[in-house]
């Protein structure tokens, strides 16, 4: 890479990292292990106010910051503003003193009057189960695809994803959890009990982490394998979960913003002089083909869905994950900062659709001699998320720093 010599001195307001930050969900490209060196290189461009977190994904960077300095998170997913809500909502634990009973209580009543009302829907995985017998199991809950659940109001995931990523009894608790998010739907609750259910969803998955796709028993291993996780419970991981963000997240005093927007809508919003972290995706694969299951649960909206993998069919395709329209997506976000006279902090990897020194080198067209440009550099192994050959792959992490002088 080229030594640009540019230098930035660091900014007197000092944000700090605390490691501590629950964790919620299993999300491919996430900075919670380099969240030291992300907080470096906004210290060294922040100088008070906003800070703007472009393309939250998991919002881990919500949930560093929540206690310290107003934040904006933005991500044109949903299910990211779920996360973002839940680490930058302010709670008063004393006015829902027995919540988690409450819905512990109302999920388990509902689930069983479903049971009784479809007494023929029971699939049980037993350990000595041969691997015709298991492929049977799956393939009767696939084809719920086609049953009449009209019913039971709350029934997306029982009629989609049966035997899929998750086994019917799975999907029925998801489907009765997220049917008692909706009665907190004004209140912060909501977001944390989709998000807890998140984090259930991701570790009772037999997918690899995301859900690009399930897994198929091909032979008795993987058999074995996905077994595991079809004896898994919702109800435990959701209850843990709910348990440690509790404890963990309490009231504040600092005014945060959540938006659903396209990161170049969001620019037009944010107040001048803010400090905007951009994480913007690296490859060609879209985020939407790996989270749409979490996009669905978030909107709940009955989507038509196709292929293999139950994928939405208005999966959202960003600009960044496209080589023919990449550079102009970096140039038009330069712009907009540019004209809102803010700093920018940069994430992007040696391994991206475009070189390093290539938005650099943009970045000095953009910015010109009002702005220093500066990088920082860290070697990072990044999660593939189930690749076979590759399940960590060794990147440089680069931070491109853009202040204005």
């Amino acid at each position: 890479m080229k030594n640009f010599n540019y230098t930035i001195s660091k900014s007197r307001n000092t944000i700090s990292y605390y490691n501590e930050v629950p964790h919620i969900i299993k999300y491919m490209g996430s900075k919670r292990n380099i969240m030291d060196f992300v907080i470096e290189g906004i210290n060294k461009c922040y100088t008070g106010g906003q800070i703007v977190d472009l393309f939250a994904g998991s919002g881990v960077l919500s949930g560093a910051l929540r206690d310290q300095v107003p934040v904006l998170s933005n991500d044109i997913q949903r299910y990211s503003a779920i996360l973002s809500n839940t680490y930058l909502g302010s709670y008063d634990w004393s006015s829902y003193p027995n919540i988690l009973n409450e819905i512990v209580s109302i999920a388990t009543n509902k689930v069983e009057e479903i049971k009784k009302t479809y007494p023929e829907l029971n699939y049980v995985y037993h350990s000595d189960l041969t691997l015709e017998q298991f492929n049977n199991i799956e393939k009767e809950q696939q084809q719920l695809f086609e049953y009449d659940f009209s019913d039971i109001k709350y029934h997306l995931f029982i009629k989609n994803y049966s035997g899929t990523y998750w086994s019917f009894e799975q999907c029925l608790w998801i489907d009765v959890i997220r049917s008692i998010a909706e009665e907190y739907k004004n209140t912060n609750i909501f977001n944390l009990i989709i998000a807890c259910l998140m984090f259930a969803m991701s570790y009772n998955s037999q997918s690899t982490g995301h859900y690009a796709q399930y897994r198929d028993a091909n032979t008795e291993s993987s058999m074995k394998d996905i077994l595991i996780y079809r004896k898994k419970n919702i109800l435990p991981y959701f209850i843990r979960k709910f348990e440690e963000l509790q404890q963990q997240l309490g009231q504040h005093n600092h005014t945060h913003s959540v938006v659903s927007m396209d990161y170049l809508d969001c620019l037009d919003i944010i107040a001048p002089n803010s400090t905007v972290y951009a994480d913007p995706p690296y490859c060609f694969v879209h985020y939407s083909r790996f989270y749409h299951a979490l996009e669905t649960l978030v909107r709940y909206d009955y989507p038509e869905v196709k292929y293999k993998g139950r994928y939405r069919t208005d999966r959202h395709q960003s600009p960044f994950c496209i080589r023919t329209k990449v550079k102009n997506a970096f140039q038009l976000m330069f712009e907009k900062v540019s004209i809102k006279q803010s700093n920018l902090v940069l994430s992007y990897s040696d391994t991206g659709m475009i070189e390093l020194d290539e938005i650099i080198s943009l970045a000095k067209e953009v910015f010109g001699i009002k702005y220093e440009i500066d990088f920082l550099l860290e070697d990072y192994s990044h999660s593939t998320m189930g690749r076979k050959k590759d399940r960590n792959r060794e990147v440089i992490e680069g931070l491109i720093l853009i202040k204005l002088i």
